[in-house]
């Protein structure tokens, strides 16, 4: 017998606002010990939401945007209609983005590359990124890493 998703528990959406809690938490180098107190929660209730794992109510929703300064759509800005449906589509990058913004050098990343205003040395770095990384691919495939 296959065990049926719960209905009522979390959904992609809900990690979705999540790691959009955590990422913003992290740009503002918020603690979760302090997002709690702000909220009247403990730090491992911020955790819960921030993995998605607690879905994260509306009036809590609101008090959170006011304590990290962002509008209420900012947690659901980058949700499609196939997030919300099971699976991803083809080619979907979600799950890439996802990984990136969980982790201490992703956000470091992309604070510092959000700093950078001319367009074209942001474009240099996007080419020097790639670049690293066809290299890196070629190295791994040729047996050299």
């Amino acid at each position: 017998m296959t065990s049926q998703p719960n209905p009522r528990g979390p959904n992609a959406v809900d990690r979705h606002v999540g790691s959009r809690i955590r990422l913003r938490r992290q740009l503002l180098n918020m603690s979760q010990e302090k997002l709690g107190e702000e909220l009247g929660v403990t730090f491992q209730q911020v955790q819960k939401y921030e993995r998605g794992t607690n879905r994260v109510g509306a009036g809590r929703l609101f008090i959170l945007a006011r304590v990290l300064d962002v509008p209420v759509s900012f947690f659901y800005d980058g949700v499609s209609e196939s997030m919300a449906a099971p699976g991803f589509s083809e080619g979907d990058q979600t799950p890439i983005v996802d990984d990136f913004i969980q982790s201490a050098d992703g956000v470091a990343l992309a604070q510092a590359f959000a700093r950078i205003s001319d367009p074209k040395v942001r474009r240099r770095i996007l080419e020097l990124v790639r670049t690293l990384a066809a290299e890196e691919a070629e190295a791994a495939a040729s047996g050299e890493v």
